[in-house]
């Protein structure tokens, strides 16, 4: 997605104010709160800092990018101020390359010690890297990038900007979409590569018309969402996800048959001498697979060795809201040729 960034200013400066900061024996009146648990938090964390005097707290939720060219320029240009009241606004996302942005508008109200007040609105923009991908400390929690404040002639409460950025507001955010990865960082956030977890999954959407729907009804959509998950010697596994209008977000589960393999002399480097489905079992893993977006199905390509003269696929058709079994191959001969047979064949099924 298209990193929303916003200019780059420096933090809003009270200097104009022109008044002394708090002495060190007086009790401030806002409330304690450092909160790095979302967006709308820092900011609020940061207004509170500022109007404590708590100036090293209120620098720490920056990030490499600071507010002012040095710590000491940046408490300077508060020495005037007594108090800042903080609203915010509508807080919209975007994701990129392992990090999520987000604008948050923003109006304040400063308040000097004499009583005058100013209001300032704009947009500040955070950042939270995943959290999954971050292995070793430090951690960098969700911090701000940049703010671009300006004075507003509207009163305090009439000053927030409905959104940030100069086109119209936000879209609405891709809620499937955040649920999945929600649920497959909660599931397999510590059995899948580090760096594959900060990739953002393939997405899809699939057009469908149940079999009993009447000619009135419209079609059906279905999202299918692709993460990989990991890379060994030659097979990369992958977890698919599923959400519609009824069922929500679920996990594919791939059906594969479990088969009872004979080898000529019991040696499984020789001749097959048969092969007979025993039972059939489900996984959530799919290896070595791609989605056709055309034929509406997911093929796996298990290899046994990285000849791949040994192998396992499966093909899954979508049909009625859901992926099936059509297609099984089986090829258990270690002979350096690629000669599967099929074991399961409902390609002619309903």
């Amino acid at each position: 997605m298209r990193r929303v960034l916003l200019a780059a200013t420096a933090l809003l400066s009270l200097a104009a104010v022109g008044h002394t900061a708090r002495a060190a024996g007086d009790a401030p009146e806002t409330p304690y709160l450092d909160d790095r648990s979302s967006a709308e938090a820092v900011i609020r964390s940061l207004y509170s800092a500022i109007s404590r005097h708590e100036f090293a707290r209120a620098w720490g939720y920056f990030g490499d990018t600071k507010p002012a060219k040095d710590f000491n320029s940046f408490v300077k240009g508060y020495d005037g101020t007594d108090k800042v009241e903080v609203a915010t606004g509508a807080v919209s996302d975007e994701g990129a390359a392992g990090s999520i942005y987000y604008n948050v508008p923003v109006a304040i109200r400063a308040t000097d010690k004499n009583g005058g007040e100013k209001v300032f609105a704009g947009c500040y923009t955070l950042r939270q890297v995943n959290a999954q991908a971050q292995a070793e400390p430090p951690f960098d929690p969700i911090h701000i990038e940049k703010g671009a404040l300006k004075p507003s002639t509207a009163d305090f409460e009439g000053a927030l900007p409905p959104s940030c950025g100069d086109g119209p507001p936000p879209p609405k955010k891709d809620t499937a979409l955040e649920q999945t990865k929600k649920a497959f960082l909660a599931t397999y956030g510590d059995q899948c590569d580090k760096n594959l977890l900060a990739s953002e999954p393939e997405t899809f959407s699939i057009k469908y018309r149940d079999k009993d729907a009447a000619a009135s009804d419209p079609d059906r959509e279905a999202r299918l969402f692709h993460f990989s998950c990991s890379v060994a010697a030659y097979n990369e596994n992958s977890i698919y996800y599923m959400s519609d209008d009824v069922s929500g977000v679920r996990q594919l589960q791939f059906t594969e048959p479990e088969m009872d393999i004979r080898y000529v002399n019991n040696d499984s480097e020789g001749k097959v001498e048969s092969m007979h489905i025993v039972g059939f079992r489900t996984t959530g893993w799919a290896t070595n697979s791609s989605y056709d977006k055309d034929a509406h199905t997911i093929t796996t390509f298990n290899k046994w060795r990285g000849a791949a003269d040994a192998s396992s696929s499966g093909t899954y058709l979508f049909r009625n809201g859901d992926f099936s079994l059509v297609q099984y191959d089986v090829d258990a001969s270690y002979d350096g040729e690629q000669n599967p047979q099929t074991v399961v064949d409902y390609n002619t099924a309903p």
